[in-house]
């Protein structure tokens, strides 16, 4: 029985061999990395070493790098340093982003049809603010792809005196991610969306800001974040940050998704890919035919040997709606049947050969809204 086709990087990339590697060796260790004698500051090297490679990938100070249980924990932590500011965020953030900001009442900045942040529209909310406002934005969106002008919002909202957060974790490793000169104050990573362990990732600061720990303990972290460092799994991370800062292998993989978009209309359906017409990360592309649900076409593929998801991971399991796809202004049936195909340095020509196969027979099944081929056509959204 072969393991299928695996197409859904962005939920989580494979364990790179040299994260594993590293891992193996750093769970030998016996010391706590806070622990002054030889034991301890062995296991402290492996910490400090994943420390300088994960401020690397992303040209910071590895002073300011502060490792975390995950991205999840990353973002939170950034939110709750912003002392108080007035919170905006963009509507097609992740949910760790999204629910703490609803919680506390955040300001919620549109998107335009293809994917990109209404720029008016968060220059109007930075402006109308009682005082300097937090503004958070992701780089790349996780269902999408589409990436955002990080360094154009930091420069309006920082001439307001604003903070600016951004969820760089689906874009490190895929496109350059430089927190200089995207001029941010807080950036997050996960070390599994790079090829990492799950279970770890950072904050890194842009600059001496204060962050006051909401995972309260004996100080680690540099007083930012309590408790003993997952060492194993940070090894793990610095081993994937020092391959990933390398982008290798995107122009064949951003070749290999354009490859599948341009097949998908050979079916006689008629396919929107939504943020085709913007900027996109090289391994995204998320698309709907309208013909079926999202969870029909989910299960379609799995049966089929094939990983795809729709939207990101969520702990139920449940394939829900896009509210990335309604936020930039579909209607329920069109987020309801969108999916999300992501790519990475294993995925093969004959890895989309075979999707399109199988998408050819899953589509040649059950109601169509046209059985025309020559209606068919493809809609960049």
């Amino acid at each position: 029985m072969t393991r299928g086709v695996y197409m859904d990087w962005n939920a989580t990339a494979p364990l790179r061999a040299s994260a594993l590697a590293a891992m193996s060796a750093a769970l030998q260790e016996v010391g706590n990395p806070s622990s002054v004698h030889a034991f301890g500051r062995r296991a402290r090297a492996w910490v400090d070493h994943a420390r300088d490679a994960v401020a690397s990938l992303v040209n910071a100070r590895a002073a300011l790098v502060t490792f975390t249980s995950g991205g999840t924990e990353a973002n939170n932590l950034a939110l709750h340093a912003r002392q108080g500011r007035p919170l905006i965020v963009s509507a097609i953030e992740h949910e760790s982003v999204l629910r703490p900001a609803r919680l506390a009442g955040a300001q919620i900045a549109r998107v335009g049809r293809n994917g990109e942040i209404d720029m008016a529209h968060l220059a109007y909310l930075i402006d109308k603010a009682e005082r300097p406002a937090f503004v958070s934005v992701m780089l790349a969106n996780n269902e999408t792809g589409v990436i955002q002008p990080v360094a154009e919002i930091a420069r309006v909202a920082k001439s307001k005196g604003a903070l600016v957060h951004c969820d760089a974790i689906q874009a490190a490793g895929r496109i350059p991610v430089d927190i200089n000169e995207l001029g941010v104050d807080f950036l997050t990573l996960s070390a599994h969306k790079i090829g990492g362990p799950q279970g770890v990732g950072a904050l890194i600061l842009g600059g001496d800001l204060p962050v006051e720990p909401f995972v309260q303990g004996g100080g680690q972290e540099r007083n930012r974040r309590g408790g003993t460092e997952n060492v194993a799994a940070i090894a793990g991370f610095g081993a994937a940050a020092h391959e990933a800062a390398t982008l290798n292998d995107m122009d064949r993989i951003a070749a290999l998704r354009d490859h599948l978009e341009e097949q998908l209309a050979g079916f006689g359906q008629p396919v929107t890919i939504f943020g085709r017409a913007a900027q996109r990360l090289p391994n995204t592309s998320c698309f709907a035919s309208g013909t079926k649900t999202a969870e029909t076409l989910v299960m379609a593929m799995d049966l089929a040997g094939i990983a795809i998801s729709a939207g990101s991971a969520c702990s139920s399991g449940k394939v829900r709606p896009s509210h990335v796809i309604s936020a930039m202004g579909f209607d329920a049936a069109t987020s309801g049947s969108a999916i999300r195909v992501s790519l990475g340095w294993q995925n093969s020509a004959e890895d989309i050969n075979q999707f399109v196969t199988a998408w050819g027979r899953v589509q040649r099944t059950g109601p169509a809204r046209s059985s025309d081929a020559a209606d068919a056509r493809i809609s960049a959204a």
